[in-house]
C-alpha cells in the first residue's frame, strides 16, 4: 500500500511560478516510478510529466515540455513538479500517480499507475 499526499498549487498569475510536491509512505519510495496528471474542469484526466526510480530518465507532455520540471529526492520521498511560464490553460487539479511494477521506465498510461494521490488545485488568472 502506498499513500500519496500532494501539496502546493493554489491561485498563480499568468507567467507566474509555482511548486507542487507529492510525499508518498508505505513503500520504498526509490523503488518505483512516479508521475503527474492533471484534468481540467470539463476533460478527460491528461498525463503531465513521468520519472524513473532514479531520477535518471523524465519524459513530458508536449504542452508542458519546457515549462515544467519533475524532479524527485528519494530521501525525502516525494516528487516535485517545478511549473513555470503558467498559462490560464494550465488550470486543472493535479494529481501524483505512483506506479510500483515497471520503476526503471517513464510513460503515459493511467492505467498502469497503481496508487494516486488526493489532487491539488491550481488555478492560474490571466
Amino acid at each position: 500500500q502506498v499513500m500519496l499526499v500532494e501539496s502546493g498549487g493554489g491561485l498563480v498569475q499568468a507567467g507566474g511560478s509555482t511548486r507542487l510536491s507529492c510525499a508518498a509512505s508505505g513503500r520504498t519510495f526509490s523503488s518505483y516510478a512516479m508521475g503527474w496528471f492533471r484534468q481540467a474542469p470539463g476533460k478527460e484526466r491528461e498525463f503531465v510529466a513521468a520519472i524513473n526510480w532514479s531520477g535518471g530518465s523524465t519524459y513530458y507532455a508536449d504542452s508542458v515540455k519546457g515549462r515544467f520540471t519533475i524532479s524527485r529526492d528519494n530521501a525525502k520521498n516525494t516528487v516535485y513538479l517545478q511549473m513555470n511560464s503558467l498559462e490560464p490553460d494550465d488550470t486543472a487539479v493535479y494529481y501524483c500517480a505512483a506506479d510500483l511494477a515497471i520503476g526503471r521506465y517513464v510513460h503515459a498510461i493511467q492505467e498502469a499507475y497503481d496508487y494516486w494521490g488526493q489532487g491539488t488545485q491550481v488555478t492560474v488568472s490571466s
